[in-house]
């Protein structure tokens, strides 16, 4: 297995698991019904829809089951799975094996948890350790009754805890068979009135969060906390817990897919009507080569009608809606980094294409060497730019390297940002852009540091009216009013810019023998960028929600 690899994944409610591997596919504890309530607790109620029928389950090779009660060896839905997929085999504790042996499962397809480790297939081992529910219990024969399993998966390690308190045996177990990359830990801890209803309970969330702490995981995905109102744990608070402790590990909740790399990479993309170029991001995205980064990719969508949304969901994205009255680029921004699994975050527009399959490495590699807190790359304008829109590209991200950057200049089109740095400072939601510089301003006066990357390089394409040109230069000078309150501009200022990037222009284009085909084009767009910046800088009121509207969504 690559180091890269990602795992998909499906959770099934309460420890419950579809794990789609390599070299197979495994379930744990598969709860697909409702016979808590039919046999046991009228009350307990699923709150959790049921993901698939288990007569459905033709695809699985494995099953692991923790323990012999229902809601994780289930009488409504492992004997269906069973005759569903004939192929599978059943692992459990020596209790459970009598179950499925009474259910009619052959002794051929059932195997007891040991406490060894064993190879269910090339690169794939597994083990059962202790579980204590309340406590750790054996038979005569040793044979333990409550189970989790150790998982390796070409050396990357998984904890499957299914239903435990804490216990320091376990923890010396983990410790032992460590490092421990991705832990699978219960949070619906027992309290006394679960206790005086029969709920037996598991560890607290701070007992799983102190677990992972101690045994080094790199992430958690918390479970056992979502099937039945009498037993829940809400993410409010588990995320509550994990924003107030700020541990070393990331925290998934409800994850689709299991990063396995050492570094992981959460790619940002804010879109609207992008579907004129976001296949070709998302192929190019899909073919990056890296070393050891896993990746994902996080779309904030603010109401696309055409087919982005389409194109998103072919690839796999995540998909994040913001509404037109809640957008600014800096929120939009937000609600991506929030949400992203990785310790690094990318950030790119869905109208940028990286030039080739070494972008991502490149522009992540001044942070993976800890010289830079945030890094952006170089852009070229591409074949139908316009061509004063090219020059500027060339003006601030040249072919050359900036040694040592001292300004907080940066560009969100193609960057990257340590998610540290953004959970400590987070993107203005009130700017009307250049939410990217105002944030690198913070970083720098705060000790951080900017790299230019011009080996990073992506095509950026901006299909635009002048009406939107100029809109965009407009919003982009009334922000930098906020970051830059000493600049303004005056008309002559106007007209001194203008006339000089003209002159420039054409010369430029001159030189290269396209003047005639480009002289009209150069006027019209240097005379919308300054008309634009003029106005921005000598708008000095509060916008109104239709003057928001005007800027972040020009028609």
């Amino acid at each position: 297995m690559e180091r890269t690899a990602r795992i998909p994944i499906q959770m099934l409610g309460q420890s419950g698991c579809k794990l789609s591997l390599p070299q197979g596919t495994l379930y744990l504890d598969p709860y697909l019904s409702n016979s808590v309530e039919e046999l046991d607790a009228p009350d307990l109620k699923r709150l959790v829809p049921i993901p698939f029928p288990p007569d459905s389950v033709t695809d699985a090779d494995w099953v692991l089951l923790t323990h012999e009660h229902i809601d994780h060896c289930d009488p409504h839905s492992i004997p269906k799975l069973a005759q569903a997929s004939p192929q599978a085999r059943f692992i459990a504790p020596s209790p459970v094996c009598s179950i499925l042996r009474d259910w009619g499962i052959a002794e051929t397809r059932i195997q007891g948890a040991a406490e060894t480790w064993h190879e269910l297939a090339p690169g794939l081992k597994l083990r059962a350790i202790p579980a204590a529910h309340p406590e750790i219990e054996r038979d005569a024969n040793g044979q333990l009754a409550y189970v989790g399993y150790l998982l390796d998966l070409a050396g990357k390690r998984l904890y499957l805890a299914g239903d435990t308190a804490l216990r320091q045996e376990i923890i010396d177990i983990l410790k032992a068979e460590g490092p421990i990359h991705t832990a699978f830990l219960p949070v619906n801890e027992h309290n006394f009135f679960r206790g005086r209803r029969g709920i037996i309970g598991n560890m607290s969330i701070r007992d799983a969060f102190g677990l992972a702490e101690e045994i080094g995981a790199k992430q958690v995905v918390a479970v056992h906390w979502d099937m039945f109102a009498a037993n829940e744990t809400t993410p409010e608070e588990i995320r509550a817990v994990y924003n107030r402790q700020r541990p070393n590990f990331s925290l998934l909740l409800s994850p689709s897919s299991l990063n396995l790399a050492d570094a992981r990479i959460s790619i940002i993309i804010r879109t609207l009507n992008e579907g004129r170029h976001l296949d070709a991001l998302l192929n190019r995205i899909a073919e990056q080569q890296t070393q050891g980064l896993g990746h994902e990719v996080i779309l904030v969508d603010s109401g696309s009608t055409d087919d982005t949304l389409a194109i998103a969901e072919r690839h796999g994205c995540r998909i994040l809606h913001i509404s037109r009255e809640d957008f600014s680029f800096g929120r939009s921004l937000n609600l991506g980094c929030a949400a992203a699994q990785g310790d690094l975050l990318v950030i790119t527009s869905g109208h940028c294409v990286p030039v080739d399959q070494h972008w991502l490495q490149r522009l992540c590699q001044p942070l993976l060497e800890k010289g830079a807190d945030y890094s952006f790359g170089r852009q070229l304008g591409g074949e139908h730019s316009h061509y004063s829109e090219k020059r500027i590209f060339s003006k601030y991200f040249p072919a050359e390297r900036h040694n040592g950057q001292k300004d907080f200049f940066c560009n969100n089109a193609n960057a990257a940002l340590c998610f540290a740095q953004w959970e400590r400072h987070r993107f203005n939601e009130d700017l009307t852009g250049l939410e990217d510089m105002e944030l690198a301003q913070r970083l720098v006066q705060s000790g951080g540091k900017v790299a230019y990357v011009p080996d990073a390089t992506v095509y950026h394409y901006h299909s635009e009216t002048w009406a939107k040109v100029q809109r965009r230069f407009e919003r982009e000078a009334l922000a930098l009013q906020r970051i830059m309150p000493q600049v303004h501009v005056s008309p002559f200022d106007a007209l001194r810019y203008l006339s000089t990037s003209v002159y420039k222009d054409w010369c430029s284009a001159w030189r290269e023998g396209c003047w005639r085909h480009h002289a009209l084009d150069i006027l019209r767009y240097r005379w919308h960028q300054y008309l634009g910046v003029y106005k921005g800088n000598h708008q000095h009121r509060k916008l109104s929600h239709r003057e928001k509207e005007k800027y972040f969504f020009p028609e």
